[in-house]
């Protein structure tokens, strides 16, 4: 069998297990693997086919993880707008209990809702806006 042809096949198999797994750095790592097949065609020994495979395949996979570096990262998913439609919804309080919490009103159902900054003197009733979900409590912000 042709090295060229073990190369095709390595590739195959990569792509193969990277469809499975969904792990889209194989699909860099057979990159290298089609560079290695075609020094494998022009004739290249299999150190060079090797170096061919390491280089590509290597330097497609760090190149990605340093575009992936770049990308901003997401927000927690209790504090994520594109998780929680209720992020950024005004609430009223009425009255804040002596513990911290207060019970507010919101989508007709009653929720307990904490304040994001310690207790102090922006603890006054009035409008406030939903900054983050934890569990089954609002956390809120002063408008």
């Amino acid at each position: 069998m042709a090295e060229s042809t073990i190369w095709w096949l390595l590739m195959g198999a990569t792509v193969a297990i990277e469809l499975a797994t969904g792990t889209f750095y194989l699909l860099m790592l057979s990159l290298g693997m089609l560079a290695a097949a075609i020094s494998a065609y022009l004739g290249l020994p299999v150190n060079a086919q090797i170096i061919a495979a390491a280089l590509i395949g290597g330097g497609a996979v760090a190149l990605w993880h340093w575009q992936n570096l770049k990308r901003p990262q997401a927000l927690p998913v209790q504090s994520n707008p594109d998780a929680h439609i209720d992020i950024g919804e005004s609430v009223q309080v009425e009255q804040w209990h002596a513990d911290g919490t207060a019970t507010v009103k919101y989508r007709g159902a009653n929720w307990t809702a904490v304040l994001d900054t310690p207790l102090t003197a922006a603890q006054t009733n009035g409008q406030f806006r939903i900054k983050e979900m934890l569990g089954n409590r609002l956390v809120l912000e002063k408008r």
